[in-house]
């Protein structure tokens, strides 16, 4: 293994980034990464404590029972557990914990610690952050490898949810007082990174876990953070090489970090939030209601938003362009129904010429000689398109959308209300036209679900369209219900030909997530021709794991 290759250049980088130096440890491998901006560090790696723990809290300190890669149709590749069975009515599921697994100071790791945890958190529901008791009804031990969860109903995806919350060692917590507010400045893991070696308001340091499990896949002995506030000094620290591994925007990245060492400077956006128009099913505007609840208008619309000119302008070239008008797009392209493409495809396509041929076809013409498209009764349309105020990029988007819009004879306006004025507009659907994001996850039953549930109408700004299908709702309800892989795929089918022949929403990219490493201390990163699973060193992003089982020092 190569001995430590940064410290000769640590001080010097370090400094040439704004950073303050310190004496390395004797580790041999160190990788150097940034998850997250900070004007310091304060000690927490509470797992629990979302908002305050450091970002290499989960995942390498406390590691998941499972980590579902999306890139791979939310294959399971199985860690603390080695397995698990959903019970043939769906009603309970088993995990199956490895023989021998062991805490970070050497306890054993068994099912009463999995037992403690969840019970743990019902007894302190100001840890559950992902609501899993919404679904469980109790926690149960099997034998000293196996744990039962019991459900509140049928759901084949409960594993999903499960995975999401860190299991934490009884020996420890059972002492905490009040774990909200326990910082755990010296934590005891189950991760491949728990060792707190080092830590400072500028930098910190996690080394290996004498006792992981998987430590003969561990090549990379210490990962260091250095702090960072923003991203310009982030810039600065990956071309100093004091950084090797971020998630991060870079401004024109190709000339600002490529070509500073294109050997070794490398970067991969792999496609995550979707950002669509979405219109207004329950408008406050009766005329636009009109239009908005016309399937020929909604194509029509959907083909004059030129999509690749608001990535290149709005988005610098990062987003990846969404044409998939079931929504799916990239992201999700495991799941994909090849039917949507053939016979919708044409929907999700900029083109101009098509979109004025199906809005003249459908009625929407002058009718008052004012020059702008009227419903085919003769009322107006008046389209104020919403995004919150500061949110450049996105009124970069609605500026662009706009130019193709008028030019197709629609009245179009843009408003830019403060955040949280917007937000509530959109819970309500007291708006005509907006931009809305919805956040990836393993499957894509979850955002479908977030987004067309008339049970979130009201409650949530993901379901703002207020749209909805008798027929989807039944299928997205049966979904969690199959077991049969083939069964849950044929629905899946069904369901994106549901939503692209309604178009219900107008997708237009997927945000990137960003992704900047360097290759010249360190192979085996994943990329376009090696996409094993998203490397980003988010905390949301379970699968950064694996990239960093997959690293090996440059000999």
């Amino acid at each position: 293994m190569k001995k430590n290759h940064l410290l000769s250049a640590l001080s010097a980088a370090a400094l040439a980034a704004g950073l303050t130096t310190a004496a390395p440890v004797s580790a041999e491998a160190i990788l150097s990464l940034n998850a997250e901006a900070a004007t310091t560090w304060v000690r927490n790696f509470n797992p629990f404590a979302q908002t305050t723990s450091r970002y290499t809290t989960m995942d390498f300190i406390y590691e998941p029972l499972v980590v579902f890669n999306r890139l791979q149709g939310g294959a399971a590749h199985y860690r603390l557990a080695e397995s698990y069975e959903l019970a043939d009515d769906l009603m309970s599921i088993t995990f199956k914990l490895r023989d021998g697994l062991k805490w970070s100071d050497g306890a054993p790791f068994t099912a009463d610690d999995v037992v403690f945890t969840f019970d743990y958190i019902k007894e302190n529901p100001a840890l559950d952050f992902i609501s899993v008791w919404g679904d469980l009804t109790s926690v149960e031990k099997v034998d000293e490898t196996s744990v039962r969860f019991n459900l509140n109903k049928p759901n084949s995806l409960i594993a999903n949810t499960i995975v999401e919350m860190p299991i934490v060692p009884q020996h420890i917590w059972s002492e905490v007082a009040d774990p909200v507010t326990f910082a755990n400045e010296s934590p005891v893991g189950s991760g491949p990174m728990t060792e707190i070696t080092r830590f400072t308001p500028q930098v910190y340091e996690q080394c290996r876990n004498p006792h992981y499990w998987d430590n003969d896949s561990l090549f990379v002995d210490c990962i260091r953070m250095p702090q960072l506030a923003d991203n310009q000094q982030l810039l600065g620290a990956l071309n100093a090489g004091t950084v090797e591994w971020a998630t991060s925007f870079v401004p024109d990245i190709d000339n600002s970090f490529v070509s500073t060492d294109p050997e070794n400077h490398k970067y991969w956006f792999t496609p995550s939030s979707l950002v669509s128009f979405q219109l207004s099913f329950t408008a406050p505007d009766e005329n636009n209601r009109k239009a908005f609840n016309d399937i020929n208008f909604r194509r029509a619309l959907s083909m004059l938003i030129d999509r690749q000119t608001i990535i290149d302008i709005a988005g610098y070239g990062y987003p990846v362009v969404n044409e998939d008008p079931s929504m799916l797009g990239e992201l999700y392209k495991a799941f994909a129904n090849p039917e949507v493409e053939a016979q919708f495809g044409q929907y999700g396509r900029f083109d101009f010429d098509a979109a004025i041929a199906l809005l003249d076809e459908a009625g929407y013409v002058d009718a008052n000689g004012d020059g702008l498209r009227d419903n085919p009764d003769g009322t107006p349309i008046n389209i104020d398109i919403n995004v919150p105020s500061g949110w450049t990029d996105w009124i970069d988007a609605v500026q662009i959308a706009m130019e193709t819009l008028t030019e197709a004879g629609l009245k179009v306006s843009m408003s830019t209300p403060d955040s949280a004025v917007w937000g509530a507009d959109l819970i309500a659907g007291n708006y005509s036209m907006t931009l809305n994001a919805l956040a990836s996850a393993s499957n894509p039953y979850f955002p479908y679900r977030q987004t067309f549930n008339p049970e979130d109408f009201g409650k949530s700004r993901f379901a703002a369209p207020h749209w909805s299908d008798e027929r989807l709702m039944d299928l997205l309800n049966t979904y969690t219900t199959i077991k049969d892989a083939d069964q849950q795929k044929a629905i899946m089918d069904e369901i994106q030909l549901i939503v692209a022949e309604a178009l219900p929403i107008i997708p237009v990219y997927n945000s990137p997530a960003f992704f900047e490493y360097n290759t010249k201390n360190f192979t085996g990163w994943f990329d376009a021709d090696n996409p094993v699973a998203s490397p980003v060193v988010s905390r949301v992003n379970r699968t950064r794991l694996l990239q960093l089982l997959a690293l090996r020092p440059v000999e």
